[in-house]
């Protein structure tokens, strides 16, 4: 019993330390975004006045607006779509037990492997004969391209886990394959599928390295282009104002975290039993 106690206040330690430091980078952001310019007190210490012009000035800024929208746009379009081709194509190749299902599932988790700005150049480059800069469909094409692997990995491993005697009962009661994945396995899928809506969703919201080559004009920005608009080169960064405008993208976020919590949870624990 002392062995067992000892054991879980090293874990309680080690877990309070972990999210000591996670915290950190979160409690500066919020301390900087209520500071002035003109206060010169350290990134650690609480601020001498609480000033929220800066998110006054950030809230007010149309192109903040503007790019929250955007983000929203582009972040709902990529998961949805995503959400389908993944479960429409892991079906098939959980359910039909073959050779060439198992090649595609290794060339999946290959492209798992392939950091997307490796190919930068060369995706940049057909968006640019496509006409597909400044453009939502352009983004969203090539986010969904790159976040297919995880989903269709996911859900395979889940769908794998289904007996598949709920399919030979839904085919004696006249359901086809379609009804029967929509009907009977669709309703299981939904602790993976919350996963697989924060774990993308996040993704796509903190996008940034292929948004600054995709979405060129400023009226297509989405969250982290806008904030790095913040940062010049030629005159005095605004930090304070863009520590507000990083709190303002990270509130909705942490809200929808919030609400998908109790299924981000389970998912994550049939994951790990299941897969």
């Amino acid at each position: 019993m002392k062995t067992k106690k000892k054991k879980s206040v090293w874990e309680y330690f080690v877990s309070a330390v972990i999210v000591f430091i996670y915290l950190i980078p979160i409690y500066v952001l919020v301390v900087m975004s209520f500071k002035s310019v003109t206060d010169g007190s350290t990134r650690l210490s609480l601020p001498n006045t609480w000033y929220i012009g800066n998110y006054s000035k950030a809230l007010m800024d149309s192109g903040l607006l503007q790019s929250l929208l955007n983000t929203c746009i582009i972040t709902f379009s990529t998961v949805v779509l995503e959400l389908f081709f993944a479960c429409m194509a892991a079906y098939p190749l959980a359910r039909n037990k073959s050779r060439f299902n198992n090649t595609i599932r290794m060339l999946i988790m290959g492209v798992m492997m392939i950091p997307s700005l490796s190919i930068l150049v060369g995706v940049y480059s057909t968006l640019v004969s496509m006409h597909a800069i400044s453009t939502y469909w352009g983004i969203i094409v090539v986010s969904v391209a790159f976040g297919l692997p995880m989903p269709i990995f996911m859900y395979t491993n889940f769908i794998n886990s289904i007996p598949e005697s709920l399919d030979e009962a839904s085919a004696i009661d006249g359901c086809n394959a379609f009804q029967t994945f929509f009907k009977i396995l669709l309703p299981l899928l939904k602790p993976v599928t919350v996963s697989i809506v924060i774990l993308n969703g996040i993704g796509m919201w903190n996008e940034y390295g292929y948004s600054l080559y995709i979405l060129q004009k400023p009226k297509m920005y989405t969250i982290t282009l806008m904030i790095s608009q913040y940062f010049s080169t030629t005159s005095v960064n605004d930090l304070n104002g863009a520590a507000a405008a990083a709190v303002i993208a990270i509130v909705p976020i942490i809200f929808i975290y919030l609400i998908l919590q109790k299924y981000y949870v389970q998912g994550q624990i049939d994951s790990a039993v299941k897969g």
